[in-house]
């Protein structure tokens, strides 16, 4: 069988710094191969190779084939605008890792679809249109017709991810480069957009090259791995082999990381004598309701539905659920970003639902949030050091901007970054090194209570791990209680003393860690455990 794609010797510089060095590989009509490896390693450079999307600033050698050894074949590195255009988005579309940037915030997300479908297609926009709901049904977005007429701020990042995986698949590619393609999404909808990806690559003969860091989602969907560092693919074989079998020294470090698993500080025992004390955060009968702006008869959305619980003293309690199930309002409701309808919310005992906007002001001196978007979350014009010390100029913390510079290097210090760093822009940091600084703003203030927002999603495997070694060390050290909302169950289970289970705006159930992964009572709890992905491999 002829390669779909045929890569060989491709070398990326930039500024003579090589990112990807040498490497060849092909990719067959059908076949799934993913490419896996840490931030850094070369997977994103070596897809935007594919498609030229590398800036002009990168230096090019060897040879990218679509459609090689046949009257079809286009040698990408060496196309015209025709010629890239009449390929990328059309026979060969990307998912990309940030849907948050990746859509256009002033359109409608039907239009931006429906846009990259007229682009290369001859359709009118009623039978457009049609095409773009129907496959923003296939995705599972809930009420595909209104999901159509609303922007981008108007969706979960999960639905935001499902709009882009829509765009990506609506011209059906002969190849999609999916980079990390369900990182921001529930075990639950992964499971149903790696069983989409199955069904169009069956239906289509459609091949994936698939960028990852979990190696689950690897291991029920690739038929081969390539496994990639610093710019190299150090190994390659069918799945089976490389995930169970490796051979070299780092694949077999990044299975490890999988299998990491921190101390847990509480046992059940434990949690029982901590929840007879006062806890720091109560949440009483809590809801949030909305009108949709969407429908004729003003249908009233309930985004939290009576909610209950408490958080004690250096705890992390963790919460889970599928998209667009409330999670993300809930923590913000906690911090008072977000008014709820009725309810009551109490930290050590005091009531802040009602209190002024600068008693809250003053209050959030306690209370703060680490968010899922780490280059989102911060000011890309102020330097690292500025944008933590803004925090304690806020709050009118330290006598001077002296010393709250030695407090800013002293936090960049606990999350094991250097205080050169001080001076340096969001730009120049990984995304692991960002949350780091964002988790340092957060402690900035010696808060008693935060709310980690899909905080590590994104994040590689290996710094997944660092990252929850980091949180819990910090809590230790800090002595803050935390509620950790993820969709990655594997996560919740590492760092999370309880975990609460989130469906449609209520708790469905909850309990410890251990309570929930090994006697799950609720059929949805169940569901989310069995959609974990790659368990398979563990084996």
């Amino acid at each position: 069988m002829l390669p779909l794609l045929q890569i060989e010797d491709l070398t990326v510089s930039f500024n003579q710094k090589v990112a990807v060095n040498h490497i060849s590989f092909s990719i067959l009509p059908g076949e799934v191969v993913a490419l896996v490896g840490e931030s850094g390693s070369g997977k994103s450079i070596t897809a935007l190779s594919i498609l030229q999307l590398l800036p002009k600033t990168a230096q090019r050698k060897g040879s990218i084939r679509f459609n090689p050894n046949t009257n079809q074949e286009v040698e990408l590195l060496l196309a015209n605008k025709k010629e890239t255009k009449s390929v990328r988005g059309n026979k060969i579309s990307m998912i990309f890792q940030e849907p948050m940037t990746s859509l256009n915030p002033i359109m409608k997300c039907g239009i931006q679809v429906l846009e990259a479908l007229k682009q290369h297609q001859s359709i009118n926009d009623k039978e457009a249109r049609l095409k773009v709901i129907e496959l923003f049904t296939l995705v599972e977005l809930p009420q595909p017709d209104e999901i159509f007429e609303r922007y981008p701020h108007q969706l979960s990042g999960g639905q935001k991810q499902r709009v882009m995986i829509a765009m990506a698949m609506i011209c059906h590619p002969a190849l999609l480069i999916a980079d990390e393609p369900t990182t921001a999404l529930d075990v639950r909808v992964q499971q149903s957009i790696l069983k989409l990806i199955k069904q169009l690559r069956e239906l289509f003969n459609m091949s994936v090259l698939l960028i990852t860091h979990d190696l689950g989602i690897v291991a029920d969907i690739a038929d081969r791995v390539m496994v990639m560092q610093n710019g190299n693919i150090v190994e390659s074989g069918t799945t089976s082999e490389v995930l169970k079998s490796p051979s070299h020294s780092y694949t077999k470090e990044l299975r490890a990381y999988s299998l990491t698993r921190i101390k847990k500080e509480k046992n059940t025992q434990e949690i029982s004598i901590l929840i007879s004390e006062m806890p720091i955060l109560e949440v009483k009968d809590i809801c949030v309701n909305y009108t949709s702006v969407i429908k004729k008869n003003k249908e009233v959305i309930n985004a939290v539905d009576h909610v209950n619980f408490n958080i004690y003293e250096n705890e992390i309690v963790g919460l889970v659920g599928e998209s667009g199930c409330g999670k993300t309002t809930l923590g913000r409701t906690i911090l008072q970003l977000i008014k709820p309808s009725s309810g009551q919310i109490k930290l050590k005992g005091k009531d802040i639902t009602g209190i002024t906007s600068s008693a809250i002001k003053k209050l959030r001196q306690d209370f703060q949030i680490v968010f899922q978007d780490p280059y989102g979350s911060l000011n890309p014009r102020l330097s690292i050091g500025n944008a933590i010390m803004e925090v304690l100029k806020a709050q009118q913390l330290h006598d001077n901007d002296n010393k709250r510079r030695e407090k800013v290097i002293e936090l960049l210090e606990k999350v094991q970054l250097p205080a050169d760093f001080f001076s340096r822009y969001p730009h120049q940091f990984s995304g692991g090194q960002r949350q780091r600084i964002c988790i340092a703003r957060a402690l900035a203030t010696a808060p008693s209570f935060i709310v980690f927002d899909e905080a590590l999603s994104a994040l590689d495997l290996n710094i997944q791990s660092s990252m929850l070694s980091l949180i819990n060390n910090l809590k230790l050290e800090f002595g803050f209680s935390a509620l950790f909302i993820s969709h990655d169950l594997r996560l919740v289970k590492q760092i999370c003393d309880r975990i609460m289970v989130m469906q449609k705006g209520a708790i469905i159930e909850s309990g410890s860690t251990e309570e929930i992964f090994t006697q799950p009572s609720h059929n949805y709890t169940k569901q989310l455990l069995e959609a974990i992905p790659g368990n398979s491999i563990f084996v």
